[in-house]
């Protein structure tokens, strides 16, 4: 399982700021650096960024939001990002909430699966370097792209429910989610995306799962701190089912929280259950605990080199 770093300067820091974090991901070893794309930076510009600056790192988005964004559109905006960080980027997309497209971007959620359909089929031919030939009810493309230097990048989807997962399987590299505990990645996404890919006979998918980590001596004082500082993904309904699923109350729940040893044994045993990648989302309230979360990350990267 390989070790990753979710960065969150690209929402509250400079695109210096951002550099500085890739770069120090980088040199302590994460096989990559995952940026998401809320109401700061955009993720990919600030990738393409990095990508000059930082030469080894893999690259990840996670994740851009699908609707304000036509597949042909993103897919040359994201093989520009890939000539810029010589193959590095995994394009991480998603559909995200309906309150945010709907109630904020004044845009139609409607037939989520139809869309995310419709999406891949277009954006997978052209992430390859292919001529996209589909007409669809969302979307339609006939064309393609020719960006010299672009290699191909793999597509992941924050895919959830049992027709995402289906629609993914099908469609793109694999998924990658968030809030989402060990049980339910182990006895639910891993199986359900597993044998969806068999059955189209496609490779066996890449399952990245980020997760809130802090290493601690104040168990119940760092939990009550994650359930504050993630509470809004509580009360969003496509990661309200995975926490009920996983008989959580909130994200604090799932959170990684514990001893240096208790951390370290925790994400390790999510190989077990088939992830393939884990993003380390980091939350530490001092200085101490910043250091103590990183020294376990680097004893998982050196587990796992």
């Amino acid at each position: 399982m390989l070790i990753g770093y979710f960065g969150g300067t690209v929402n509250d820091g400079t695109l210096d700021d951002c550099v500085d974090e890739a770069r120090q991901a980088e040199a302590d070893g994460f096989a990559s650096y995952w940026a998401p794309n809320i109401f700061g930076h955009d993720a990919l510009t600030t990738l393409a960024i990095i990508g000059r600056e930082v030469p080894r790192i893999g690259l990840g988005t996670s994740v851009v939001p699908t609707y304000p964004r036509h597949p042909m559109a993103i897919a040359q905006q994201s093989l520009t990002v890939n000539a810029a960080c010589g193959g590095r980027l995994t394009l991480g997309i998603g559909l995200s909430h309906r309150v945010v497209i709907e109630n904020m971007m004044g845009m139609s959620y409607d037939k989520p699966i139809r869309h995310i359909r419709d999406y891949l089929s277009i954006l997978g031919p052209l992430s390859r370097g292919e001529t996209a030939r589909h007409k669809g009810e969302d979307y339609t493309a006939f064309g393609g792209i020719s960006a010299k230097g672009a290699p191909p990048f793999d597509t992941v989807v924050a895919a959830l429910g049992p027709q995402m997962l289906k629609a993914t399987a099908e469609l793109a590299a694999g998924t990658i989610t968030w809030c989402t505990g060990p049980a339910t990645l182990g006895d639910y996404i891993v199986p359900t995306i597993n044998a969806a890919a068999e059955a189209a006979d496609r490779p066996a998918p890449r399952v990245v799962a980020a997760l809130p980590v802090c290493v601690t001596d104040d168990f119940e004082g760092v939990k009550a701190r994650a359930a504050k500082v993630f509470e809004v993904y509580g009360t969003l309904p496509s990661y309200r089912a995975m926490l009920d699923r996983e008989g959580a109350a909130g994200p604090e729940d799932v959170a990684i929280v514990g001893s240096e040893a208790e951390v370290v044994e925790r994400i390790a045993a999510l190989a077990d259950r088939g992830v393939t990648e884990f993003a380390a989302v980091e939350f530490p309230g001092n200085a101490d605990e910043a250091a103590a979360t990183r020294a376990a990350m680097k004893t998982l990267i050196g587990q796992s080199a």
